[in-house]
């Protein structure tokens, strides 16, 4: 028994290509993988990778966000539950594995059973299944893993043909649930979860399921893709993580921007991981780990990454003092993140594109003498100016108001001024070159 308690003109800029060498990074096969992905010849499985079609950045769970009464107890959570969640998918392809997080568990994480499977009508934020889709998951063999406390797994490979752009459904058992309140989720889903009470895992249908409209555990899905295959991680905040978005729409602006990725020959290969959070900061911590300290976790151990996007500074600027020497500070703090997380991903051969960041005035976070607007100018300027960055995409340029610049178009702004309905995400999609994912970077 459970114990309850109670972010018009669309303009990109591309910088001066980066001086320093490029190294190649050499990505291998983990062993133990069978010779041959079902359907792919010999030639074609020996150039098979694991590639991340699908990623959430885990944090540590805050209490407004843990499972609903009664999931959650004094010491607990999900005690004897079934927790059935769905993901958007880039790339498609015949064989799939999954990734667990407890990165933040105050315990380790007891994982009962875990099965896949196709989400009734394709899609997102539904608690039904495709009749005949299920598939058990296992690690090791073994129907069932206990993570230690701080680790990741990996599981087993399984057949399972998903749809590129598709969605996956993810059910987990948990017999004994975790015996810890701090525990691993990604709480910006915009995508429905299901809980309920007993083992639920090959249910055609959870009658009865408690809505939640986040994930936890699950950080990562793979496809074992054919070159030239590739993943695209996108680093960023809430504007990335897709507040003001639509729940189940995947309206985000990485997903509309993945539409159009695969609606391109020269493209449709390239998977886009979102690895972005509500509130998170590239300086310090915020809502999960500040991006300097996460740059290895989530963008250089990523499955198949080539390519970098980084659209993240604007919380920095709105959390510090506005005065003139905080605001000089935050700036020239910035740009040094900018050149180490530049130049940490070129030694593992990923290119790097910078976005400039989008229009503050009017939130919160701005203050009467426009100092952190200013120091947003001062940081786009380096952006554009630099050349640090192999490329960058203007979304500043491509969301605010030409008659006051300083401001987000109305027709793009949620009404806090700060981050996009799906309008405005759908402008920052458009504002990306698709020539950036073309070719080989390295």
């Amino acid at each position: 028994m459970k114990r309850a308690t109670s972010l018009a003109g669309l303009t990109v800029t591309t910088a001066v290509a980066v001086a320093c060498a490029v190294v190649p990074a050499t990505l291998v096969a983990t062993r133990g993988e069978p010779s041959r992905a079902p359907g792919l010849s010999a030639p074609a499985a020996a150039s098979a990778r694991w590639v991340h079609t699908w990623s959430a950045m885990p944090q540590l769970t805050e209490p407004g966000n843990m499972p609903p009464a009664p999931f959650t107890g004094t010491d607990r959570v999900l005690d004897h539950t079934t927790l059935r969640q769905t993901v958007h998918l880039s790339l498609g392809g015949e064989r799939i594995r999954l990734r667990f997080s407890n990165a933040f568990g105050g315990t380790s994480l007891p994982i009962t059973g875990v099965s896949v499977a196709l989400p009734a009508g394709g899609r997102a934020g539904v608690s039904a299944v495709v009749p005949g889709s299920s598939r058990t998951v296992t690690f090791g063999g073994q129907p069932g893993i206990e993570i230690p406390k701080g680790a990741q797994a990996v599981s087993d490979p399984l057949d399972l043909d998903v749809p590129p752009g598709g969605n996956l459904t993810v059910t987990l058992y948990l017999e004994r649930g975790q015996a810890s309140t701090d525990i691993t989720s990604h709480p910006g889903s915009r995508t429905t979860s299901y809980l309920v009470d007993g083992n639920h895992l090959d249910d055609q249908e959870l009658t009865g399921a408690t809505p939640v409209d986040h994930w936890y555990f699950l950080s990562g899905v793979e496809t074992l893709a054919r070159r030239p295959a590739s993943a695209t991680v996108l680093l960023g905040d809430s504007l990335t993580d897709g507040r003001g978005s639509t729940t189940n729409g995947n309206d985000r602006w990485p997903d509309q921007l993945l539409t159009r990725l695969q609606a391109d020959r020269g493209t449709a290969g390239v998977a886009l991981v979102n690895e972005a959070a509500g509130g998170n900061r590239v300086l310090r911590d915020g809502l999960g780990p500040n991006v300097l300290a996460r740059l290895d976790r989530d963008v250089l151990a990523t499955s198949g990454v080539d390519r970098l996007l980084v659209f993240e500074g604007v919380n920095d600027i709105g959390t510090a003092e506005a005065t003139p020497a905080a605001m000089r500070q935050i700036t020239a703090e910035l740009v040094g993140a900018y050149r180490q997380i530049v130049a940490r991903a070129h030694a593992q051969g990923i290119r790097v594109y910078g976005a400039t960041l989008t229009p503050l005035t009017g939130h919160a976070y701005d203050d009467p003498d426009g100092l952190r607007e200013s120091a947003r100018q001062a940081v786009n300027r380096w952006i554009r100016t630099s050349g640090t960055f192999d490329a960058v995409v203007d979304f500043d340029a491509t969301v605010r108001d030409p008659q006051d610049p300083r401001r987000l178009l109305p027709a793009y702004d949620t009404g806090d001024h700060l981050h996009l309905n799906p309008a405005g995400y759908r402008a920052l999609a458009q504002a990306v070159p698709l020539g950036l994912f073309r070719g080989q970077p390295r």
